[in-house]
């Protein structure tokens, strides 16, 4: 199975698309779809839907920044195309900036020198709540190595390199509706889709049915329940 992209929820799509693509420098296609950046980001799927946030999200992004000036200039940027400050229980000494964008999902812009983001690119981090077991699952069902395993934490990278994904451990933001963001996967070339889903499954992953942001998608759930599509 292959990492096709992270999709996100959006009232308007083509806003919300807009809206990161100027937070990230990138550009943006005609179905809402942020292409694959040159530094291994990932692509970004932005698919309708009218239920409102009403819980903070259990994903959000990392991103990196180069100086302190940098970090200041994207949070800047950021709030000039729509976005907006917001406080999650962040302590003063603590170094990144926490921001929402236009429909309320949370995202961090790191501070400078941090090495656990150090070469990943603008987004440094898809970081998720979750626990070790569900790292280990991904791992298994992307074939990424795991980064880091210890103290409850796990994280994951593509051998290419690029962003990681990574599990912060309890305490768990509660689940409240639909995961508004998601992985979506689609098998490689020359994987049987059935097979992988069959894998998937022996791994610990478990079918909802089809996915309703769209047609051909199957949506399943991982072995801490988050919500993922298979194409």
């Amino acid at each position: 199975m292959e990492l096709f992209a992270i999709c996100i929820d959006a009232s308007d799509p083509a806003k919300l698309a807009q809206f990161w693509a100027g937070v990230l420098g990138r550009e943006v296609n005609a179905d809402s779809v942020l292409p694959r950046a040159e530094d291994g980001g990932f692509r970004i799927r932005f698919v309708d839907s009218q239920v409102p946030k009403v819980t903070q999200n259990r994903l959000h992004f990392d991103l990196t920044s180069t100086s302190l000036a940098d970090q200041q200039a994207t949070a800047d940027r950021a709030v000039g195309l729509g976005g907006r400050h917001i406080d999650v229980g962040q302590l003063p000494e603590e170094g990144h900036i926490v921001l929402a964008d236009p429909d309320g999902n949370e995202f961090c812009v790191i501070e400078p020198g941090n090495n656990f983001t150090a070469g990943c690119g603008v987004i440094g981090t898809l970081s998720c709540d979750g626990t070790p077991e569900v790292g280990h699952f991904w791992s298994a069902a992307l074939g990424w190595p795991l980064v880091w395993d210890q103290d409850e934490e796990t994280a994951i990278q593509s051998p290419q390199g690029g962003p990681k994904i990574s599990w912060g451990g309890p305490p768990y933001t509660p689940r409240n509706g639909r995961d508004r963001l998601r992985l979506d996967l689609v098998a490689a070339e020359g994987e049987d889709r059935q097979t992988e889903i069959d894998r998937l499954i022996g791994l610990g992953a478990t079918i909802v049915g089809p996915d309703p942001s769209q047609a051909g998608r199957l949506l399943m759930t991982d072995p801490d329940g988050n919500e993922f599509s298979v194409a």
